[in-house]
């Protein structure tokens, strides 16, 4: 007798909201479809998502080494 294997757990889709099995049976997890997994990818590469980042310092703040005064 074999154990029963658990309920695939069901996790919204992060392009569409649709329902996405998160299980090794999905290949594209969290994503409901290899359309919604593109989708992601083509948004990241086009730079529609950003990691936010201070800004640098302004280099007159510090003294730029190049400037010759």
């Amino acid at each position: 007798m074999t154990a029963p294997q658990p309920a695939a757990r069901t996790v919204p889709c992060p392009t569409c909201g649709g329902p996405s099995a998160y299980s090794p049976a999905n290949p594209y997890r969290p994503f409901c479809s290899e359309r919604c997994r593109q989708i992601d990818l083509g948004a990241w590469a086009s730079e529609e998502f950003r990691m936010p980042t201070e800004a640098p310092p302004d280099d007159a703040e510090f003294g730029d080494p190049r400037r010759q005064d």
